[in-house]
C-alpha cells in the first residue's frame, strides 16, 4: 500500500510541474513539454519499482522527522523554490518567448539520457544504503552506521551525485539556454548541503570520519 501512495505522489507532482510548464509556454503544443512530461513520468516508474520494499526506510523517507536538521528544511524548501523557477524560465524561454535558438534532436535526447541516467544512480545509492533519508538527521532510533559498500566505495554522496546529474538534464529537455542559470544555483545547493551532511556526519556518526580516509571523494570522483 505505501508502495502505490508513493507511486500516486510521484505521478501528482510530474504532473504539476509538466502543468506549470506548460502554462509558462502558454500552449499545449509544445513539444519540449511532452519530452519532459514523458521523461518525469518514466523516472517516477523507475522510482516506484526501484524503491527498496523496506517498511522502515519509506517511513523515514516520507515523514520528516523532529530531529532533522533546520539547515537541510531551509535549502529543502530553497532547492524547491528554484526547481519551480527553473520550470518557469524553461517555458517562457523554449515555449514563449524563444530567447534561445531551437534544439536539434539529439540535444534533446541529451537531456533525456542525463535525467534518467543521474535517476539510475539516485535509485542505486537509495538501495544500498538502508540509512537513505530525504532530509539530514542521524537515525539513532533506527541504528545508524555508516554505508561503505556499492556506489559508496567511490563517492560519499552517490545520491546527490545523481541528482545533480538529473538537474543538468531539464536546460537540454526543455530546449532553454536561460534555464541553465537556475539549474547551476540548484546544483550549487546540492554542493553546499553535501558538504553541510558530511561535516555533520563527521562530527555526529560514529565511524564516518574512519571512512572518509578511505573514500576521499565527497561528490565528483577524484575531484571533490
Amino acid at each position: 500500500m505505501e508502495q502505490i501512495k508513493i507511486l500516486i505522489r510521484g505521478l501528482i507532482s510530474c504532473f504539476i510541474f509538466s502543468t506549470i510548464l506548460f502554462l509558462s509556454a502558454g500552449r499545449i503544443s509544445y513539444l519540449q513539454g511532452w519530452i519532459f512530461l514523458a521523461t518525469n513520468i518514466l523516472t517516477t516508474f523507475m522510482y516506484f519499482v526501484a524503491h527498496p520494499k523496506d517498511n522502515e526506510l519509506m517511513e523515514e523517507r516520507s515523514k520528516v522527522k523532529e530531529d532533522a536538521k533546520s539547515w537541510d528544511k531551509l535549502l529543502l524548501g530553497i532547492s524547491a523554490f528554484i526547481y519551480l523557477v527553473n520550470i518557469i524560465v524553461a517555458g517562457l524561454d523554449s515555449g514563449r518567448f524563444h530567447w534561445s535558438p531551437d534544439f536539434s534532436w539529439p540535444v534533446y535526447a541529451v537531456g533525456i539520457l542525463l535525467t534518467v541516467t543521474g535517476q539510475i544512480i539516485f535509485l542505486t545509492a537509495m538501495r544500498q544504503n538502508k540509512f537513505f533519508s530525504s532530509i539530514v538527521r542521524i537515525q539513532k532510533d533506527r541504528g545508524h552506521v555508516v554505508c561503505d559498500t556499492g556506489l559508496y566505495k567511490i563517492v560519499r554522496h552517490p545520491g546527490y551525485l545523481g541528482m545533480s546529474i538529473s538537474l543538468l538534464g531539464v536546460p537540454f529537455m526543455t530546449g532553454s539556454i536561460w534555464s541553465l542559470i537556475p539549474t547551476s544555483i540548484a546544483i550549487i545547493l546540492l554542493f553546499v548541503r553535501t558538504a553541510l551532511e558530511d561535516k555533520t556526519l563527521k562530527n555526529e556518526l560514529e565511524g564516518y570520519t574512519e571512512y572518509t580516509r578511505k573514500t576521499s571523494s565527497k561528490l565528483i570522483p577524484w575531484v571533490w
